[in-house]
C-alpha cells in the first residue's frame, strides 16, 4: 500500500508497537521473568504475528489484483485456532478459586458464546451434509 494512503493513526500505532517490542527484547533477555506472564506474552505475540502476515499478504494480493480469498480463509482459520486456545485458557481460569471474575464479563461471554455455538452448529451441519466433516459426524454417533 502506498505510504500516502496508510491511515496516520494505524501507522503511528504500528511504529509505536515496533519500538515497544524492540525495548522488550532486552527485558526478555534479562531472564527475570514470571513463566505465566511470559506464556501470556508469547500467546499475545502469536495472535498478532499471524494476522499481521495475513494482512500483508492480503494487501499485496489486492495491489496486484490477485485473489485474496485464500488469505481470508487462512485468517479465519487462525482466528478459530486462537479462539480455541483462549477458550481453553478461560476454562482453566474458571476452575481456579483464586481468581475473581466480573459477573458482567461472564454474562457477556456466555451470551456471545451461546450465539456462536448456534452458528457453529449450523455451519457444521452444512459441512456434514456436504460430507466435509467426518470428525463431527463420528462424534455425533458416540
Amino acid at each position: 500500500m502506498a505510504e500516502s494512503t496508510v491511515c496516520p493513526n494505524v501507522r503511528s500505532r504500528l511504529e509505536n508497537a515496533i519500538s515497544e517490542l524492540q525495548g522488550l527484547h532486552e527485558l526478555l533477555l534479562s531472564g527475570d521473568l514470571d513463566p505465566e506472564v511470559l506464556a501470556d506474552f508469547r500467546d499475545s505475540l502469536n495472535r498478532v504475528r499471524t494476522p499481521a502476515w495475513a494482512a500483508q499478504q492480503y494487501v499485496a494480493r489486492k495491489e496486484t489484483d490477485q485473489d485474496s480469498t485464500s488469505v481470508l480463509s487462512f485468517l479465519a482459520g487462525e482466528r478459530i485456532r486462537a479462539a480455541h486456545h483462549l477458550c481453553q485458557a478461560i476454562s482453566e481460569d474458571l476452575r481456579r478459586t483464586d481468581i475473581e471474575i466480573q459477573a458482567g464479563s461472564l454474562v457477556q461471554l456466555y451470551e456471545v458464546m451461546s450465539a456462536l455455538t448456534e452458528q457453529l452448529k449450523g455451519v457444521i451441519n452444512r459441512l456434514a451434509a456436504r460430507g466435509r466433516s467426518d470428525w463431527f459426524t463420528s462424534r455425533q454417533a458416540k
